[in-house]
């Protein structure tokens, strides 16, 4: 089965029917959410609660154990204190079904899960002070520390060897490369991975071990007004990238992230590893390796968001939200090169420092 195929596309209508049956309630309103392989709802209902239905594609539902982990984790991170969505039980109990549903491709086998609706908007549309940055480096830090106290009987679902969001699998794009447009870009997309395995693969046995979110990115965090002009967060979203990784990956991912739609992009890096460091300090393995893992994760949004376009060219809008913009800054953090980034993040980070 192609991913294309795999995909939901449910009509609002066999949406609706889903949470009457499953979860007993009455939808008064319901419209679709940006999604990537998946499909998600907004829903209000008659019994005056906000939802998010989230139907997984058909490939992905199969690995029942790894969403019945990512359930479990949002609930853990919720009972820490931490803004997680948890999921509703349907009427019977469950956290999530698994349904049959013709999507238009046949009947195929979709899970399902209705989540609870958090408040806030995205971090991508605020402007984002660097007060507001150390808060999104510290919550990304807590939140590994906390999972990594998660026990559960089927953890290892999360060691997926070939999952190619993972951040220690990079050198896994290279059979996509064709879909990259440019071949500049191409070039620096096949140095990155050479520097990748002679400089990060190598020296991973020096990283600290951890559970990642995987996707700690500027749609996923939420924020909401505090005080006079600031902002707190008050949301984590999309666990489906969660997997077993080391701590300085998350905090990578968390800074390409924040970068994207930043006119100064370069300053993101200091106050958010500030906030990190203020609960998690790096090694000096791990402080050698964040360059290198920035860039990596540019070029597995660059290339993986290329290829979804020639499976879903109807969604090409939205599947290169990130790339478009982070081609840019991949570009222009190569030609700074490691040494001047690194130094730069790190100096701002500890000035922030002194200034709290």
């Amino acid at each position: 089965m192609s991913m294309k195929e795999a995909k939901p596309r449910l009509t609002e209508s066999q949406a609706s029917e889903l949470i009457s049956r499953l979860f007993g309630l009455t939808v008064t309103k319901i419209h679709p959410l940006p999604s990537y392989d998946d499909q998600n709802f907004h829903v209000v209902v008659s019994e005056e609660g906000q939802y998010v239905l989230k139907i997984m594609n058909a490939v992905l539902s199969q690995n029942q154990d790894l969403y019945e982990l990512q359930t479990h984790a949002m609930a853990f991170l919720h009972q820490h204190g931490l803004p997680a969505q948890t999921a509703l039980p349907t009427l019977t109990g469950s956290l999530m079904s698994l349904e049959n549903i013709d999507c238009g491709f046949g009947s195929q086998k979709y899970l399902v899960r209705l989540l609870t609706y958090l408040p806030g908007t995205t971090i991508s549309k605020i402007p984002c002070s660097p007060q507001m940055l150390y808060q999104v480096g510290r919550m990304a830090a807590t939140m590994d520390t906390i999972l990594q106290k998660m026990e559960h009987p089927k953890l290892s679902a999360l060691q997926q060897e070939n999952f190619l969001w993972n951040l220690g699998n990079v050198h896994l794009l290279e059979p996509y490369l064709p879909t990259v447009e440019g071949e500049n870009v191409k070039q620096i997309v096949k140095d990155v991975i050479k520097m990748f395995k002679t400089e990060v693969l190598v020296n991973m046995n020096s990283f600290r071990k951890c559970i990642n979110h995987g996707d700690f990115n500027d749609l996923n965090i939420l924020v909401e007004p505090e005080g006079l002009s600031g902002h707190r967060i008050s949301g984590i979203l999309d666990f489906g990238d969660m997997s077993s990784g080391y701590y300085v990956f998350e905090l990578a991912i968390a800074i390409m992230y924040m970068m994207i739609e930043s006119q100064t992009p370069l300053e993101m890096g200091g106050p958010m590893l500030a906030g990190w460091e203020s609960v998690f300090p790096l090694n000096e393995a791990e402080r050698d390796a964040l360059y290198v893992l920035v860039l990596a994760r540019f070029c597995q949004s660059l290339v993986l968001a290329q290829h979804s376009v020639t499976l879903y060219p109807e969604d090409e809008d939205y599947l290169m939200i990130t790339s478009r913009k982070g081609k840019g800054h991949l570009l222009r953090l190569w030609k700074m090169g490691k040494e001047a980034v690194l130094t730069k993040w790190f100096e701002d980070a500890r000035e922030y420092t002194d200034k709290k």
